[in-house]
């Protein structure tokens, strides 16, 4: 090894000096090619989070149906779920939360036979200040309904998330099977009914819901204003001293 870093020496010395239009190119390659891994990073970490929020393919295979399958959806007013200490609408009061990102379904039925279904709900769940411990029990519903019409039947279901130490936000998935819902006549198809999830939301979270609310950071944090001092030297007269800086306002819901 040695020998070879001494014989590379040897012809380095005999070459000539590089110009400076060679370093320049050099140089320049060498900024292409790191601008080049950056971007292929930054495309890494997107197919992945794009891979991660997906619900995928996998857990609902494609089943042949004699008919349309029941329309499904979340309900907007119980599609989210926040706690408030206190009822306060502020970021410093938030304890656990949950949104539903989505619901992936299949059918099957033939003749007179009951409507089965399988169901994929996608959850993004999170943990506030005000949470407390590590584990959470979120609890959901599906609703079967005629459309725009009477619910048929209605069943909880309790989703487990353990959040590990340091962590503030996790996915999950949901897989149901087993749902059926009964038909009167060969000619009742699935457009007839509409199934419907939604958390298990207390009136006040219902309403923050159907407002609209969420929960906007301020541009600039009350940490920076902190960290303004007071200058050493003697205040000016007031009439020459600087305007004060407002203070940050408190973060607000939209």
């Amino acid at each position: 090894m040695r020998r070879l870093l001494f014989a590379l020496l040897g012809i380095g010395l005999m070459v000539a000096v590089p110009t400076s239009k060679s370093y320049a190119q050099s140089r320049s390659q060498q900024e292409d090619d790191e601008r080049r891994k950056a971007e292929d990073e930054a495309d890494k970490k997107k197919k992945q989070k794009e891979k991660e929020w997906s619900l995928g393919q996998a857990p609902l295979p494609k089943i042949n149906a004699a008919g349309p399958c029941p329309f499904v959806r979340v309900l907007y007013d119980a599609g989210r779920y926040v706690e408030l200490k206190a009822n306060k609408e502020s970021v410093e009061a938030v304890g656990y939360t949950g949104e539903i990102e989505g619901v992936r379904a299949s059918c099957s039925y033939k003749g007179a036979e009951p409507i089965k279904m399988k169901i994929a709900v996608g959850f993004a769940l999170g943990r506030g200040a005000q949470a407390a411990g590590q584990s959470k029990d979120y609890r959901y519903w599906v609703a079967v309904t005629l459309r725009n019409r009477a619910v048929l039947a209605k069943e909880y279901f309790n989703l487990h998330a353990n959040f590990k130490p340091g962590e503030d936000r996790m996915l999950m998935v949901d897989n149901l099977d087993g749902i059926e819902i009964p038909r009167a006549t060969a000619t009742v198809n699935g457009a007839n009914f509409e199934v419907l999830v939604g958390f298990d939301v207390t009136p006040e979270m219902a309403a923050f819901n159907r407002d609209g609310k969420r929960f906007r950071m301020n541009a600039f944090s009350s940490a920076t204003a902190k960290a303004a001092t007071p200058p050493t030297t003697p205040p000016a007269p007031p009439a020459a001293a600087a305007p004060a800086a407002a203070p940050a306002a408190a973060a607000a819901p939209k």
